[in-house]
């Protein structure tokens, strides 16, 4: 009788092998891997076979890409927490796989529009647009846009001159406020910053959230735009019958 047998591919064996590394603190984490061709030689295979092994750790959110840069090892793979989007907190930090050692945040005032209306929900005189910015180092690695009615602001008693009371309500205190959220998840390849000089790394592929966050009024308390490359994301949903 003939038996068509299953030869594991060599790929797989590459992964097995760069995955008990990364386990063993070999490449520790957030470290940069060595260059395709330096590890193809070490590892004794072509870079094509290696690609296919790299492609898998990062499908499994073992290891990021950072075009131009190269191989990372992700921070996520070694977090616990398994964090998912049906509870309510803020999305970038459950769908973000990569940490952040600073968040610069911007705003302005901006007339109210049809669009602002909207989304709002209201009427008012003024809403106030705020631009955040996810960093690692030098790096941009996440964005996120925010609009916010005046009056929503007049009535938390928000200094807007305050920019860390600002952050920590956008980031922190707004989804401790906030009763629940309608969130829409998209994919786009258009990011439009505030500063043209500004680059989101792996802008050409993100995962596009978008937030109305609301606490006990028919108004939302804000609405957010969060961006999140492709190459950086884990979007988790749990599904029951």
């Amino acid at each position: 009788m003939n038996t068509n047998k299953f030869k594991r591919p060599l790929f797989i064996n590459i992964y097995d092998e760069l995955l008990l590394q990364i386990t063993k603190g070999e490449y520790a984490v957030g470290s940069q891997l060595p260059s395709e061709p330096v590890l193809a030689k070490s590892l004794g295979i072509s870079r094509a076979t290696l690609r296919q092994a790299l492609a898998l750790l990062q499908e499994d959110g073992i290891v990021g890409n950072i075009r131009g840069k190269g191989n990372f090892v992700i921070d996520s793979f070694y977090k616990q927490e398994d964090r998912q989007l049906e509870i309510l907190s803020n999305p970038m930090h459950k769908c973000h796989v990569g940490t952040f050692d600073r968040i610069d945040l911007h705003y302005r005032l901006d007339v109210e529009t049809d669009f602002t209306k909207q989304i709002l929900k209201r009427d008012s005189s003024a809403v106030i647009a705020v631009e955040r910015l996810y960093r690692k180092e030098n790096d941009l690695l996440a964005y996120a846009f925010t609009y916010m009615s005046m009056q929503t602001v007049e009535s938390l008693s928000l200094d807007l001159n305050n920019k860390k009371q600002l952050l920590d309500f956008l980031e922190n205190q707004a989804y401790m406020n906030a009763k629940h959220a309608e969130l829409e998840i998209k994919y786009t390849n258009t990011v439009y910053l505030a500063d043209p000089k500004e680059k989101l790394i792996g802008q050409d592929e993100c995962f596009l959230l978008l937030e109305s966050l609301y606490s006990n009024s028919d108004f939302p308390l804000m609405h957010n735009k969060f961006y999140i490359p492709q190459q950086f994301s884990k979007i988790k949903l749990n599904i029951y019958k």
